[in-house]
């Protein structure tokens, strides 16, 4: 992968060196917005065109991570777990987006793979054009989303679009999947966060309830039971029993 973000870096700064070339041989050229036809009929773009599609692009690349990937169940799932051990900001909301980041990357990497050998490496080989390559890659992204999505929710916005019955995933519009996979992802989170703070919560209540039969009711049950819940969580090794639970409920595609 490290390879393959080296390329996706490397031709975005042709891009960027090209424009700059353009700017200097034709400073006309960069402020031409021209949409035209090559010789085989595609449809062609000026090149201030495609540089401002490729800066809108890097703009919306933080809700295309958050709305499209395995980001918010794991980012809620973290933040929970954190409210249950009471720890106040321990970890640090830096770390946990890192935490939910890098593991988004590791869920979605066999997606990103498939999406780069079959999309993106074609077009830049230009053995298939750009609406193509974005079809197919789109579809291998719903092919994630539809498969981490509840049925019952994806109905329930399909019924809202009026759109009717699909074939197939391909023919499923974003607007439909988009905020059904999301319903869904916080529909997913809360219910895992809810299983993830039983045991704290009763060991809370156990503490509270000691407390209390000893009539130390102006000491903090939070205070005392907070040293039990780490303990507890580092004997079971909770990050990694988390982290990698989390990892196991993403399913990879329906296959289209």
């Amino acid at each position: 992968m490290t390879f393959r973000l080296s390329i996706i870096l490397g031709v975005l700064a042709g891009v960027l060196l090209v424009a700059q070339t353009a700017w200097a041989q034709d400073p006309l050229s960069m402020t031409a917005v021209r949409v035209g036809q090559d010789e085989t009929g595609a449809t062609t773009y000026s090149l201030s065109l495609q540089i401002l599609a490729l800066m809108t692009a890097l703009t919306v690349l933080p809700s295309i991570v958050l709305g499209m990937t395995s980001f918010t169940r794991i980012i809620i799932v973290l933040s929970i777990l954190r409210q249950a051990l009471g720890t106040q900001q321990t970890p640090p909301n830096q770390v946990l987006i890192a935490i939910a980041l890098f593991l988004s990357f590791a869920i979605m990497t066999p997606i990103l793979n498939e999406i780069y050998d079959t999309a993106l490496t074609p077009y830049l080989a230009e053995e298939m054009s750009a609406d193509d390559a974005l079809a197919l890659g789109s579809t291998l992204i719903k092919d994630f989303m539809v498969a981490n999505t509840h049925e019952e929710t994806l109905l329930m916005f399909s019924d809202m679009s009026e759109e009717g019955s699909y074939a197939n995933v391909a023919d499923i519009p974003l607007s439909v999947v988009l905020p059904a996979f999301i319903t869904s992802e916080l529909k997913t989170a809360f219910q895992i966060g809810f299983l993830i703070f039983l045991p704290f919560l009763v060991i809370d209540m156990a503490i509270a309830s000691i407390l209390m039969s000893l009539g130390m009711m102006m000491l903090s049950p939070m205070l005392i039971s907070l040293p039990f819940k780490l303990l507890l969580f580092v004997l079971v090794d909770g990050w990694a029993m988390t982290v990698g639970s989390l990892a196991a409920t993403f399913a990879l595609g329906t296959g289209g």
